[in-house]
C-alpha cells in the first residue's frame, strides 16, 4: 500500500490528525531528550549539594536549641528538596498525556477514514472487496500512527520516572545525612570502605527497583 495512494484518499480533517500525531511525535523525541539530559546533568552536580545549600543559608543555628535546630534543617531541607523535585519532574506530564490521547487520535482517524470510505460506497453501489479493503486498509494506517506515537511516549515516561525516583532516593539519603550533621555535630558520615558505606548503595539500588 503506498503512501500516495493512502494521501490521496483522505481528506482534510484526517491529513490535519496526521500531523498533529507527527507534532506529538516532534515534541514527545524532544522533552524525552532533554529530560534525560537534564536528569544526568542533576546527577553529577548533586554531590554534597544540599549541604552547600543549607551552608549558603547562613541560618543561625547554633543559637537556637536541638530541637529548633532540627526543624529549622528539616524546613530547609524540604524546600531545596522540593525546588530539585520540580526540576526533575519537568517534561513528565507532557510524555504522559501524549502516551494517553495518541491512540484515541489514531483510533478516530480510522474511524473517520472507514466512514468515508464507506459512504464513498454507498455512492457508488459496489460493495465488493476489492472496494473495501483498500480504503479501509489506507484508514487503519492512522491507528498505525497513532500507536508508533504513544509507544516511544510511554517507554521515555517510565525511563524519566525511574531516573526521577533514583535521584530523590539518593537526595533523601544525603538530606538525612546532612540532618543528623546539623543536629549532632559530633556525627560524621561513614567513610566510603567502611561496611554500612558499602551496604547503603546496594540498598538504594533495591529500594528503587
Amino acid at each position: 500500500m503506498e503512501y500516495v495512494a493512502f494521501w490521496q484518499h483522505t481528506d482534510g480533517l484526517s491529513k490535519a490528525l496526521f500531523f498533529v500525531l507527527m507534532g506529538l511525535s516532534v515534541v514527545s523525541w524532544v522533552t524525552l531528550a532533554l529530560r534525560l539530559l537534564t536528569t544526568r546533568a542533576l546527577v553529577k552536580k548533586t554531590a554534597g549539594w544540599l549541604a552547600q545549600a543549607i551552608h549558603q543559608l547562613n541560618l543561625p543555628l547554633t543559637a537556637l536549641s536541638a530541637d529548633n535546630r532540627q526543624r529549622v534543617v528539616e524546613q530547609a531541607l524540604l524546600q531545596q528538596l522540593g525546588r530539585i523535585r520540580l526540576q526533575t519532574e519537568q517534561g513528565l506530564p507532557v510524555l504522559g498525556s501524549i502516551a494517553a490521547i495518541a491512540p484515541f487520535i489514531g483510533l478516530f482517524g480510522t474511524v473517520w477514514g472507514i466512514f468515508h470510505a464507506l459512504h464513498a460506497i454507498g455512492m457508488t453501489g459496489k460493495a465488493g472487496l476489492g472496494q473495501v479493503a483498500g480504503p479501509v486498509g489506507e484508514s487503519l494506517i492512522m491507528t498505525g500512527l497513532g500507536l508508533a506515537v504513544a509507544i516511544p511516549a510511554v517507554l521515555g515516561y517510565n525511563l524519566c520516572l525511574r531516573q526521577h525516583r533514583i535521584l530523590m532516593a539518593r537526595l533523601q539519603d544525603e538530606a538525612h545525612t546532612v540532618l543528623m550533621q546539623q543536629v549532632v555535630p559530633a556525627f560524621r558520615e561513614p567513610s566510603q570502605s567502611s561496611p554500612a558505606a558499602i551496604e547503603r548503595p546496594a540498598q538504594l539500588v533495591s529500594e528503587v527497583a
